[in-house]
This record gives C-alpha cells, structure tokens and sequence, in this order.
C-alpha cells in the first residue's frame, strides 16, 4: 500500500463539477491499494500519515505533524501509484487490486481514518475527479507500508 503525500495550504477534490471533499492547510494523500494489501495495511498506513513530521516546528524543522498543527486530511484513491513503470512506455496496472477490493478497503482506511482522526475528508472511489491544491513548499513524500 502506497501514499503519495502533499503538505497543502488547501485543497479540495470535486466529482461532475461538484466539491465533495476539501480541506484548508493539511495533508492530501493519495492512496495506491496493492494485490497484497489488507486492513491491518490500510491501518499501519493512516496512522503513519497522520503522524509523519512534515510541518514546522519553532525552529523551522519538519518536526511536526499533521494532528500537531491541527490540519485536515483529505483522502483521494489513486491506483496508478501502484503501476509498475521500470519497463517499456506504458504503465503496467497488474499490481493493483482489483477495483471492487479496492474499493472496500479504501472505505475500510476511510472509516478508520474518521475513527483515530477527526478532520477527514474524501473523494469519490472510481470517479473521474478534479483534485486542486495548493501545495505548501512543495513538500511532497511517497509512503509504503
């Protein structure tokens, strides 16, 4: 399981020009579900995002994190983090899962994201969406677990 992650000012994600989820200063995370992945992978994953140390502390080190700075976290299925790309010019999807899986994991992250963290917000798992942020640096990490 993969998250790309974003420190951003703001950011919001619409479906069918309709904002469904957006947050002010936080963390975006995309999320890559892999074959392998399960629930206690989505858990591991949420929690080292909420507490990785992206943000400024008093003396202008990424000493803090995202619940440390009270900021949101907005969530955005992305399969093709999990694409395999070291060969040839076209991505190779076979190592994500399959996308009904997938989508009931990624609820499954949802849900327990809503339950340890309490400013989450989302996409929509599937749809075609719009996502704008505002990056903050641009401080951008990819996490495995």
């Amino acid at each position: 399981m993969k998250a790309l992650i974003q420190r951003v000012k703001s950011a919001h994600v619409a479906v069918d020009g309709q904002i469904i989820g957006q947050i002010q200063s936080g963390v975006l995370a995309y999320i890559g579900i892999g074959k392998d992945d399960d629930f206690d992978k989505a858990c591991k994953l949420v929690d080292k995002i909420i507490a990785y140390r992206i943000f400024e502390d008093d003396n202008g080190k990424m000493g803090k994190s995202v619940s440390d700075v009270d900021g949101g976290l907005l969530l955005v299925s992305q399969f093709t983090l999990m694409a395999k790309t070291d060969k040839g010019r076209r991505p190779d999807f076979a190592p994500a899962m399959p996308p009904d899986d997938a989508r009931t994991l990624f609820d499954k992250l949802v849900n327990y994201a809503k339950q340890v963290y309490p400013s989450v917000a989302t996409g929509e798992f599937g749809a075609n969406m719009a996502v704008m942020a505002v990056n903050d640096g641009p401080i951008n990490f990819l996490l495995e677990v």
